[in-house]
């Protein structure tokens, strides 16, 4: 990849190092609460590149006004309507996850996930 592509498209660079960071932080981090961030940081990443790819330059959004059916005419509606639907279903992943981090706090008083895998081996299950 050239430096002139990569200058024309920084869009998809920003989304590709949002991605990095995000996973990197999921792998990479103990603590529940920051792994849920780096997932949602991934999340981010991919719609932020779901809506670019959708995105062509000089059309309108596709509203038939005026009698204009020319399809040339508007972007495609498909990858805006992925991104609406999987920021909708990121949410209520994050809520769950949230939820069971709070239930998994309450019952092992940490958060860090190596504690509550060794508790966990304690208790032997």
């Amino acid at each position: 990849m050239n430096l002139e592509y990569l200058l024309n498209h920084y869009e998809e660079a920003v989304a590709m190092i949002l991605f990095g960071i995000g996973f990197s932080n999921l792998l990479l981090q103990k603590n529940l609460i920051k792994k849920i961030i780096g997932l949602n940081i991934m999340d981010t990443a991919t719609y932020l590149f779901l809506a670019l790819k959708g995105y062509i330059d000089g059309r309108k959004a596709p509203v038939a006004v005026n009698g204009v059916t020319d399809v040339e005419a508007y972007v495609n509606p498909i990858p805006s309507g992925l991104v609406l639907t999987g920021i909708v279903v990121s949410v209520s992943v994050t809520a769950l996850m949230l939820s069971l981090t709070i239930r998994l706090y309450r019952r092992y008083h940490t958060l860090d996930l190596d504690e509550i895998t060794t508790r966990l081996k304690k208790e032997g299950k």
